[in-house]
């Protein structure tokens, strides 16, 4: 059984204060995620990750240091009834009030060969975005976390031969006026899991009807198929092989694209214009 909602909101002022609340507050002042008047859709997929970042919210809003307003909002794509009831049993224990709107994401997407799980991604964030709009949100948050960052840059590098990282704030280019925000971008993975264990917190894990087993729903929020997905594992493997020589390295990976030096980069884009060092040599 899970413990009282009462004890697990304590235990985000508390046990896990340092590591969970106050990375998740230093995110939102480092990055500017979060401004007066701003009502924010707080995404739900019903994982460990997304779950949290609803109680962080409602914990620093508590604090009332200026004025914001939430909307907690999941999607159902077309889960089965066991993981439904799941996703509205945990919301309703942790006090979250779940705006759960219904799709047929899974019906649309079952017959497609080549990267079912792409297209429902892109799918699955077209409609957070509208919804949000509806419920007339300036901003969504999403709840990918520090090991999701350092996973992308290396990614980046050792599959797709560039450098970039997870933005922790982006401008929609669908939906004008409306921001993406990443609030969890400091915490890591292995204090979101030690703040569901010691609360005894169950969580939906990967809920697609198409695969047996995942990481969890949070974990795959911003996209991919499956292909992608095994590729990340094989990056957080590399990580954590690397992490036994090098205690350092995960901080390493992160300040890495916070310290790029142009003067000794080959080549770069911005704004989709290529650019070389021999342009200024």
């Amino acid at each position: 059984m899970p413990k009282k909602l009462e004890d697990i909101e304590l235990s985000l002022r508390k046990r896990f204060h340092k590591k969970i609340f106050s990375p998740f507050a230093r995110a939102l002042n480092k990055y500017e995620l979060l401004s007066p008047g701003d009502r924010v859709a707080v995404c739900i997929s019903g994982g460990k990750d997304s779950m949290l970042l609803a109680k962080c919210f409602q914990e620093i809003k508590r604090h009332r240091k200026f004025e914001f307003s939430l909307e907690f909002i999941s999607m159902d794509p077309g889960y089965n009834e066991e993981n439904r009831k799941l996703l509205e049993e945990n919301a309703g224990h942790l006090g979250i009030p779940l705006h759960i709107f219904e799709t047929d994401i899974f019906d649309t997407v079952v017959n497609i060969e080549k990267s079912p799980c792409y297209l429902c991604a892109r799918m699955r964030r077209g409609y957070l975005y509208s919804k949000a709009r509806e419920l007339g949100c300036n901003k969504i948050a999403l709840a990918h976390h520090y090991d999701d960052v350092i996973e992308t840059i290396l990614m980046g590098m050792l599959y797709g031969a560039q450098i970039q990282t997870m933005m922790p704030k982006l401008h929609s280019t669908n939906f004008e006026g409306m921001e993406l925000i990443r609030p969890l971008y400091l915490v890591r993975e292995d204090d979101i899991k030690r703040w569901r264990d010691e609360n005894e917190l169950v969580f939906l894990q990967c809920a697609c009807r198409f695969t047996e087993q995942c990481e969890g729903a949070a974990h795959h929020s911003d996209g991919g198929d499956m292909e992608n997905e095994s590729k990340r594992r094989e990056t957080a493997n590399i990580i954590a092989c690397l992490k036994e020589i090098n205690p350092y390295v995960e901080s390493n990976i992160f300040r890495s694209v916070e310290n790029v030096n142009l003067d000794t980069v080959i080549g770069y884009k911005q704004g989709g214009v290529r650019h070389t060092f021999l342009d200024d040599y």
